[in-house]
């Protein structure tokens, strides 16, 4: 391993203990619930799910646990409760959910990262990571990638490191 590496690998440890550098522009998980299966996205527009609750409620089990398992990386509000939402239940769901993090993939993203001297465009694509920073250009892996790597730890895969020439 050579210094560079070494270096990115420093870095990356500093800022995966700051999450909020990056900001989720787009997001796409699976969701594996209690009784099926859903998609769950955010967008510019947005969140949705599949999920019978929020086509009713505009607001699930789902996705409040992902807006509290990222929240750091969200930068936006909460959905409100709906009325005649089932909230204790929801609620709860969405607690359990968030602690079995089992069910969760993420599917593919987009986010900015504030590195220390430059904002970086990352996304990642059922399993491809790209990034706009040049040390990723090289080795396709970055400090940037590697802390979202490590504060998405089991949500997503890692990157394949290119060796160095």
């Amino acid at each position: 391993m050579d210094a560079s590496m070494i270096n990115k690998i420093q870095k990356a440890g500093e800022y995966a203990s700051q999450p909020e550098r990056a900001t989720f522009t787009s997001l796409t998980v699976e969701f594996h619930g209690a009784n099926s299966n859903h998609c769950v996205s955010l967008s510019e527009d947005g969140w949705s799910c599949t999920c019978a609750g929020f086509q009713k409620y505009a607001i699930c089990p789902h996705i409040m646990a992902l807006e509290s398992l990222f929240k750091p990386m969200l930068k936006r509000r909460p959905l409100p409760y709906a009325p005649g939402q089932n909230i204790v239940s929801d609620v709860k769901k969405a607690k359990r959910y968030s602690q079995e993090i089992d069910r969760i993939r993420i599917v593919s993203f987009e986010c900015s990262f504030e590195g220390y001297n430059k904002t970086h465009t990352i996304t990642y694509d059922e399993g491809d990571w790209t990034s706009t920073a040049s040390f990723f250009a090289q080795r396709g892996v970055c400090s940037h990638t590697m802390a979202l790597e490590k504060v998405l730890k089991g949500f997503v895969e890692p990157a394949r490191v290119q060796p160095a020439v």
